[in-house]
């Protein structure tokens, strides 16, 4: 397994999550791709997104049926501004790839935000540190693990 996804499975683990990290053996870098890969709908997949919060690093959860609504998210963070950082912000704020950024396993808290719509589903697959590693969750896991907001985002 990927160091990240030992990195994320460990966390989960001490967490006292439920889901294990599964390798995929084809890419789920999107949504989409990760719904196919699983058999699943695309809202069932928790996107997680860096976004910069008046230049500040905060993760946004989102149902991958939708895209975030900058401006919802923004005022639910009570940020001025929301901005999406390059690559290599986005690493240096979780030590993982885009494409691959898990709710958990970072060098340091990110505060975090989760779309209601994702209460919706009785498990949401998330990111597992790669873009082939994902992990079965809920909504209300997802919340406890990352002290994460509620809100619409979408």
């Amino acid at each position: 397994m990927h160091r990240n996804a030992v990195t994320v499975a460990r966390a989960l683990r001490e967490a006292g999550a439920e889901g294990e990290v599964v390798e995929l053996t084809a890419s789920a870098r999107t949504a989409a791709q990760a719904a196919q890969a699983l058999g699943c709908p695309v809202g069932a997949i928790a996107n997680s997104l860096v976004f910069l919060a008046d230049g500040e690093p905060v993760l946004v959860l989102t149902s991958g049926g939708h895209r975030v609504d900058v401006d919802a998210t923004a005022a639910a963070l009570g940020a001025s501004e929301l901005t999406r950082p390059k690559a290599p912000a986005v690493r240096a704020a979780t030590g993982q790839p885009i494409g691959g950024v898990s709710p958990v396993g970072h060098p340091r808290r990110l505060r975090t935000v989760i779309d209601v719509d994702l209460l919706r589903y009785d498990v949401v697959w998330a990111a597992a540190g790669t873009p082939h590693a994902v992990f079965p969750t809920s909504f209300s896991e997802l919340v406890r693990l990352c002290d994460a907001e509620p809100a619409r985002v979408g």
